[in-house]
C-alpha cells in the first residue's frame, strides 16, 4: 500500500497566517517540512526550544522582528503566551506564520489570544479514501488512518504506543485528570460506545466515577482532537425526535483498539466499524473540501433513523454491509422523505454495482459513493 499526496488544501498568501490542528501523528509536521523548507520552523517538542519560550516568549519577537520568512511554530499550544508576541509580530512587522496545534485545552484554559480573526483555520485529519492506494477496507479496521499506523508492520503495537503517550503526554503532563486508572478505563468505555447516543450516566456507571467527571473526560476528548460529536437533526415537522448527541474518536483503529474489537467482515462489530469509517471520511471532506458542510443524523423516538444527513436535507444516507441491499432496508429513508424534501437519498453498500430502491433512493457500492464524494457529485 503507498500513500498519495494528502490533500490539505493550504496556499496561504505571503502576508497572510493560518492554524493548523490537527491530533498528534495525523502528519502536520510531516507536511511541514515538505510544503515550507524554507520556512522559519520552531518546534515545541524540542525540549531546549520549549524551555527558552516557555520561560521567555518575547524571544520571538527579539529574534525575529525583522525576517522577510514564514514563521511556523509546531505545537503551539505547548507556549500560549506566545501568541501575544505573535499577534504583534503580525500586526507590526507584517510577519506571516503557520502554526500548528494538536490540543486547544491550554489555550481555552488559559484564555490565549487566537489573534481575532487574523489567521485562517484549517483542519487535518487521518488519512482518507483518495490519499490512499491498495486500498483494503478490513486492515483499516485494524491499523486506522494515522499515517505511521497504517504503514506499520505491527500497528497493534503503534496503537498501545500511541494510547500510553497520550495519557502521559496530553493527560498526566496537562494534570487535566487526576485518577488516571478510571481514565484508562474510560477512553475504553468510549470506545465500546462510540457511535451511540451519549449517555453520561451509563459510562460513569461503567467507569467508576460520576457523571459530572465523564462529562469532563469527553470535553479533555474534544479538547485534544481525538474525539467529536456529531449532533441530532433538531427540525421536527409533525415527529418526536431523539435530541442526544452522538461521540466518536477520530480514528476507527484506535478506537477498535481501544474496544479490543477485530471486526471481521459479515459481524455486527463490522458493521458498526464500517459506519464509524464512512463518517470519518465525510468529517474529512467537510475539512479539505466543504469546511461549512453541516453534518447531522436523525433519529425518531420510536428509534426509525437515518444514520447521516448532510447540509439542509440536501443527502440523507444509510450505511449497510450488505450485499445485497432489500426494500425492507430503505424503511428510514422513506419515512424521513414523508416528512423532508430530502434532495438526494442514498444507501451505501457492500453491492457490486448501483441500483435505485422505491422512493428513487440510490444504493451504491461504497467506493463508488467515496468516489462520488469526493468529486463533489453530492454536495
Amino acid at each position: 500500500m503507498a500513500i498519495i499526496n494528502r490533500l490539505l488544501p493550504i496556499d496561504l498568501p505571503p502576508n497572510k497566517s493560518a492554524f493548523l490542528w490537527g491530533p498528534r501523528k495525523v502528519g502536520k509536521s510531516f507536511w511541514i517540512r515538505q510544503h515550507y523548507q524554507h520556512a522559519v520552523l520552531i518546534d515545541f517538542l524540542k525540549t531546549d526550544i520549549f524551555a527558552d519560550y516557555i520561560s521567555k516568549p518575547s524571544l520571538l519577537r527579539e529574534r525575529y522582528s525583522h525576517t522577510e520568512q514564514r514563521i511556523i511554530i509546531d505545537e503551539v499550544q505547548m507556549v500560549p503566551d506566545i501568541l501575544n508576541e505573535i499577534h504583534w509580530l503580525i500586526e507590526n512587522k507584517n510577519i506571516s506564520f503557520l502554526l500548528t496545534g494538536s490540543s486547544a485545552r491550554k489555550l481555552r484554559r488559559k484564555h490565549a489570544n487566537l489573534l481575532g480573526g487574523r489567521a485562517w483555520r484549517y483542519t487535518m485529519t487521518p488519512l482518507c479514501y483518495p490519499e490512499i492506494s491498495g486500498f483494503d477496507i478490513e486492515s483499516i479496521m485494524v491499523t486506522g488512518l494515522l499515517p505511521p499506523h497504517f504503514l506499520s508492520d505491527d500497528p497493534i503495537q503503534d496503537l498501545r504506543a500511541y494510547v500510553s503517550d497520550y495519557l502521559r503526554e496530553e493527560i498526566i503532563s496537562e494534570a487535566a485528570v487526576q485518577n488516571i486508572p478510571a481514565f484508562s478505563e474510560f477512553l475504553r468505555v468510549a470506545a465500546i460506545t462510540s457511535g451511540e447516543l451519549l449517555n453520561y450516566t451509563n459510562v460513569a456507571r461503567e467507569t467508576g466515577v460520576s457523571a459530572k467527571v465523564i462529562r469532563s473526560y469527553f470535553q479533555i476528548l474534544e479538547d485534544t482532537l481525538l474525539g467529536f460529536r456529531l449532533q441530532p437533526w433538531r427540525k421536527t415537522q409533525n415527529r418526536r425526535l431523539i435530541d442526544t448527541e452522538k461521540f466518536y474518536l477520530f480514528d476507527i483503529g484506535l478506537s477498535n483498539y481501544l474496544a479490543q474489537r477485530k471486526p471481521k467482515y459479515g459481524t455486527a462489530e463490522f458493521g458498526k466499524s464500517f459506519e464509524h469509517y464512512i463518517l470519518l471520511e465525510l468529517m474529512a471532506y467537510k475539512a479539505y473540501k466543504n469546511p461549512e458542510l453541516l453534518l447531522h443524523y436523525w433519529r425518531t423516538s420510536t428509534g426509525r433513523e437515518v444514520d447521516f444527513i448532510l447540509g439542509d436535507m440536501e443527502v440523507a444516507i444509510e450505511v449497510k454491509t450488505s450485499k445485497r441491499v432489500h426494500e425492507s432496508d430503505v424503511k428510514a429513508l422513506k419515512i424521513l422523505q414523508e416528512e423532508y424534501k430530502v434532495k438526494r437519498s442514498l444507501i451505501v453498500s457492500f453491492e457490486t454495482e448501483p441500483k435505485i430502491l422505491a422512493g428513487n433512493i440510490e444504493c451504491l457500492p461504497w467506493k463508488m459513493f467515496l468516489e462520488k464524494l469526493w468529486n463533489q457529485e453530492f454536495i
